[in-house]
């Protein structure tokens, strides 16, 4: 824990020295000084491995460092010097396990071997790889239906192993697929593949270069994708202007010293600016700030009049309902005034190629999918979907959560693809859609769920309403987790339970036809190798593909799939998703050229397979924030910058200068004021929801109050601690994403310290 006093405002640049030391600190912590020094070499670069952390794109061979403080995290926590081997189960009671926190964990080291809970003794003890698959393969078989087997994936899934999980699950008879996206940015999926005929975002790393405007909404980078810094501080040198939208006033957006730039390191180097104007909406009022900077530009008739023309529809439609939009609305829920929004709108206006990006800040709300439609509309109305240094950019998490979902990792299949993996693996996929993440959860916690299979991840603690998903794993016959380390998921168990342990992305994969490489899909679509250098952490490690390949021989002995051939070589694996997925011909050919390849987007081409060809102008209705209790703030939950998704890394949060505490909730001195609270004081907090049933509410005890810069009304506050306050009910219309980042809260003073 640091030795600093709690709270201390944070007054530096993002990154910097401080970015180094902490480097620095998390190495010796694991215990990998000189081992992680020279990982990090290999780190995104052509001939090494694409970090486990976030899917920002790299710059393949530009620069031997090509990873950020975050990253160094990462990979010093997957090559870490510490393991957790069978003494240490054998120590350790789940029960006693429970008790800890997730940092500590986490902090434990790599597993070690495959362990089954043996209930007599509320222990893990170990198991045999050829028992394990046997445990599975017996109690999937067993089910009264395919469909009361969930299969859940976690993003650093590589595309090999993707494509043979789906491909596993479907042959035995489901489409029961729920994945990390339908938590993150399923609506950026739907959003998009509605109005421009894709899910995935237009632009390149190299439009970047090339852009005027880069908007940026309910995003952190600074800490959630490091490495963007890198670009957007290039950017703001040559004159490009950075738009932020953000609630919290976050110091990644602020200025940026770049730890390779001797410039900025040198003494007392301020850094870069990076926004060159930064707006605080009110949390959720992104979609009203779209809506009224869309109406300026219609009204300003600063349109791209032959674009619209050319290739999109519903353009008339859109502006009659732009221009019936009155002010004071707009401004009420936006929580900007007039003069910010027309200011924000002629930034645009002045752009003549402008990025927008976005983050969870915008699609873990209920009406996400409407907010990114009007900011697509934004873009249609501009031309700037199809241009360099233009378009939509939804800045994924996971390193491959897209190409997981490029693979098949979906509930809602279409037929088109199961045909052609029927046609090429000689089988009839099920047709019906499967549960997604919440429709697993509520099928676990009614009994229609009985085998709880997640290949990555740690679902008890990522997942939201926290008691009733605990209770509804529970509620399962078995639960199986393939893991890396050890995480609160592993402790809350089923009846029968195991742990698979696997190589991570830094491990040497060796399979009979010699050491592999896998691949992994970025948030903007290149395609390339990842091909691990350290020894493995214990010999009894699995690879993924080999760990699902080995499931599918047992569990399906009548199946036409050559399993174990297809991993002994993963180029066959490759071969196969040729033959399967649009984009992907000549795979092992092409991913072999320097940097990968890029998946054809069609929109970079003014191309949009929408059902008419067109790009399509999408309304949506304003509507009123509903003040039915006064006392109410909305809480968004947040990652600290010790954090990455559900792994903790360490208790600060540096940027926001919180040292040594989790338990914190950002609140502005208004609303101090307005409730008679003090900085520094305790309160629990209390989440508020009206359903069929009147109010319910739910609670999170023993919150640190911290002062800081965020709109009246609004609050802050780290997940996982805040997940239990979230009801599986309340997600994103026709996206289903909790709705993380409206939590209405009351505050209720408290007498239990933060722990």
């Amino acid at each position: 824990m640091s030795q600093r006093k709690p709270i201390d405002v944070y007054l530096k640049p993002a990154g910097g020295w401080d970015a180094l030391k902490s480097s620095w600190h998390a190495l010796r912590e694991q215990q990998v000084v000189m081992k992680g020094a020279g990982t990090l070499l290999r780190t995104n670069q052509p001939s090494g491995f694409d970090c486990p952390g976030c899917a920002w794109p790299d710059r393949n061979a530009h620069s031997t460092f090509e990873f950020c403080e975050n990253g160094v995290k990462a990979v010093a926590n997957e090559a870490t010097g510490k393991r957790v081997t069978r003494d240490f189960f054998a120590a350790h009671t789940v029960a006693e396990l429970l008790a800890w926190d997730d940092h500590a964990l986490e902090a434990q080291g790599r597993l070690t071997e495959p362990m089954r809970y043996d209930a007599a003794r509320d222990r893990y003890v170990p198991i045999a790889w050829d028992a394990a698959f046997a445990t599975i393969a017996n109690a999937l078989n067993a089910l009264a239906s395919p469909d009361e087997a969930i299969f859940y994936t976690s993003g650093r899934t590589s595309n090999e192993a993707a494509f043979l999980y789906q491909l596993f699950v479907r042959e035995f008879g489901t489409n029961n697929l729920p994945d990390c996206s339908n938590m993150c940015h399923e609506p950026s999926g739907v959003a998009l593949t509605e109005q421009l005929g894709s899910g995935k975002g237009s632009v390149l790393l190299d439009d970047f270069e090339h852009a005027q405007a880069i908007f940026i909404f309910g995003q952190n980078p600074g800490t959630n994708h490091p490495r963007m810094l890198g670009e957007l501080r290039e950017a703001a040198k040559r004159g490009c202007r950075i738009v932020a939208f953000n609630p919290l006033r976050e110091r990644g957006l602020e200025r940026f010293a770049d730890p390779k730039s001797p410039l900025d390191m040198r003494p007392g180097g301020a850094g870069a600016r990076i926004a060159s104007a930064y707006f605080q909406p009110r949390i959720g009022g992104d979609l009203a700030v779209a809506m009224a900077m869309a109406k300026v530009v219609v009204e300003r008739d600063a349109i791209d009049h032959e674009f619209i023309a050319a290739h999109t529809r519903g353009y008339d439609l859109f502006a009659d309902s732009l221009r019936a939009l009155e002010w004071p609305d707009l401004e009420r829920e936006s929580g900007l005034t007039h003069n910010e929004l027309e200011q924000a709108a002629q930034l645009y206006i002045d752009s003549a190629a402008t990025i927008v990006c976005w983050g969870m800040g915008i699609t873990q709300h209920h009406r996400s999918v409407a907010t990114i439609q009007m900011l697509a509309n934004l873009l249609l109305l501009r031309g700037n979907v199809g241009k360099p240094g233009a378009g939509p950019c939804p800045v994924r998490g996971h390193s491959n959560v897209q190409g997981d979902r490029t693979m098949g990792i979906y509930e809602k299949p279409s037929d088109a693809f199961l045909d052609r993996l029927g046609v090429e693996f000689d089988f009839a996929p099920p047709r019906a859609h499967g549960f997604d993440t919440l429709d697993a959860i509520a099928a676990m916690r009614d009994g229609r769920g009985q085998v709880f299979f997640a290949l990555g991840g740690n679902f008890a603690t990522a997942t939201p309403d926290t008691a009733l998903t605990q209770a509804a794993l529970r509620n399962c016959a078995l639960t199986v987790h393939v893991s890396t380390k050890l995480n609160r998921s592993h402790l809350v168990h089923g009846r029968d339970a195991l742990i698979l342990p696997c190589l991570g992305r830094t491990e040497i994969d060796l399979q009979a036809g010699g050491p592999q490489a896998v691949t992994v899909e970025d948030s903007m679509s290149m395609v390339h190798l990842s091909a691990g250098m350290n020894p493995p952490a214990s010999e009894q490690l699995l690879s993924e593909p080999a760990i699902v390949a080995r499931l599918a021989a047992a569990t399906l002995p009548r199946s036409r799939t050559p399993w174990l051939e297809l991993v002994a070589d993963y180029d066959r694996i490759r071969e196969r998703i040729a033959r399967v997925i649009d984009g992907f011909e000549d795979f092992n050919a092409r991913v072999r050229t320097a940097g990968g390849f890029h998946l054809h987007h069609p929109n970079r081409e003014r191309a949009f397979p929408t059902h008419d060809g067109r790009a399509h102008f999408l309304t949506h209705p304003l509507l009123g924030a509903t003040a039915w209790d006064q006392d109410l703030l909305t809480l968004m939950t947040v990652r600290s910058h010790d954090q990455y998704n559900t792994t903790v890394y360490g208790l600060d949060d540096r940027y926001r200068g919180v040292h040594g505490l989790r338990r914190v909730c950002f609140i502005s001195r208004a609303d101090l004021q307005r409730f008679g609270f003090a900085d520094g004081e305790q309160v629990d907090l209390v989440s508020v929801w009206r359903d069929g049933a009147g109010v319910q509410e739910r609670e999170a005890r023993g919150f640190r109050l911290v002062e800081y810069d965020i709109p009246a009304g609004c609050l802050a506050a780290y997940f996982p601690e805040t997940n239990p306050l979230v009801p599986l009910d309340s997600y994103a219309e026709r996206a289903r994403t909790p709705a993380s980042k409206s939590i209405p809260v009351r505050l209720r003073r408290s007498a239990v310290a933060p722990a």
